[in-house]
């Protein structure tokens, strides 16, 4: 994929978001799909409280047509199995995400759907991606970063996806705490894995959508960098995660996606110690996980954190593009 089909990609998701944002907002205002704030989170949050949410649906729309219309540009056979499971992870873990926003919404509380049924959905079709891969003869060995080894996971790479979407979409989803954060670390982590899929001459079809969902990111941080004018809900984030552990496992470079989404695995731990800590200790480690609102609580501005966060997914992402391009 040459440079300008790159940017060109990067370019209509981006203006396709920049397009639908101004109408979407007001729209989500008159409805009153605002957020709803959850009275133990920082005091300062409570101000952001009937802000727009669910505009990851504004994110999902954008790399649909981008990727849709760009593949076939390059030709009916551009869109493939990889599109497709791509676009149906997207989609099918954004439905998700949105029905949990829309409960939220309408019941006017910070829960929507229960844990279990959240997870139900999102085993359901990671079972079903498996099967799609698995019904191609799909590789299940699994590369050991910056070496020629590899692991021969047979049968139980089935369990290994499972595991990556549904632990991908939540490290996601808990990261999504602050004005800009995950729009901003994320695009950083697609973009990691749209750069080692270039030099490594891997399929259009997963490159076009990795640069659609950048572009996307991009054009919706416009509106939610801080202060945010619209949220993307857990319709964005959860659809991220687990398109982004799609990429990783797509692209056979699963492992390395623990190190490009660092700061989602940093997240998801600081809340797996606080948990832990607290249920055996009585005592929390940080003042509030996840993390970034440790961070708020000590005296950051929300902007620092964001930007110290931003550089850090910044410092995995290379690290990442480093071990795979050049070691």
């Amino acid at each position: 994929m040459s440079l300008l089909a790159i940017l060109l990609t990067i370019a209509i998701a981006f203006a396709i978001t920049l397009i639908i944002a101004p109408i979407s907002i007001p729209l989500l205002q008159r409805l009153k799909f605002g957020q709803s704030i959850r009275k133990e989170g920082p005091e300062s949050h409570q101000a952001k409280s009937g802000t727009p949410t669910m505009g990851g649906v504004m994110i999902i729309v954008a790399v649909i047509i981008t990727t849709i219309v760009t593949l076939f540009g390059y030709g009916i056979d551009s869109f493939n199995r990889e599109a497709f499971v791509l676009l149906f992870v997207l989609f099918g873990y954004g439905l998700i995400g949105f029905l949990d926003d829309f409960i939220k919404i309408v019941k006017k509380r910070n829960l929507g759907l229960t844990s279990k049924q959240k997870m139900l959905g999102q085993l359901v079709i990671a079972v079903i991606v498996y099967f799609i891969l698995q019904s191609q003869g799909f590789n299940t060995a699994v590369g050991i970063p910056g070496t020629n080894l590899d692991l021969e996971f047979g049968w139980f790479y089935a369990l290994f996806i499972l595991v990556m979407l549904v632990g991908a979409s939540n490290a996601v989803n808990l990261t999504d705490g602050l004005d800009g954060l995950v729009a901003g670390t994320a695009s950083v982590a697609f973009a990691a894995f749209g750069i080692i899929g270039t030099t490594l001459e891997l399929p259009t079809s997963v490159l076009v959508f990795t640069f659609a969902v950048v572009g996307a990111l991009l054009g919706f941080l416009v509106f939610n960098k801080n202060p945010a004018r619209i949220f993307m809900g857990d319709t964005g984030s959860l659809a991220l995660g687990a398109a982004l552990a799609t990429i990783a496992i797509l692209m056979k470079l699963e492992i390395l996606l623990v190190i490009i989404g660092g700061v989602f695995v940093i997240e998801t731990l600081s809340v797996m110690i606080q948990v832990i800590s607290y249920k055996t200790t009585g005592k929390r480690v940080f003042k509030m996980s996840p993390l970034h609102h440790h961070y708020e609580l000590i005296g950051w501005s929300e902007w620092r954190v964001v930007i110290t966060f931003w550089l850090v997914g910044i410092i995995c992402a290379g690290l990442g593009i480093y071990i795979e391009v050049w070691m």
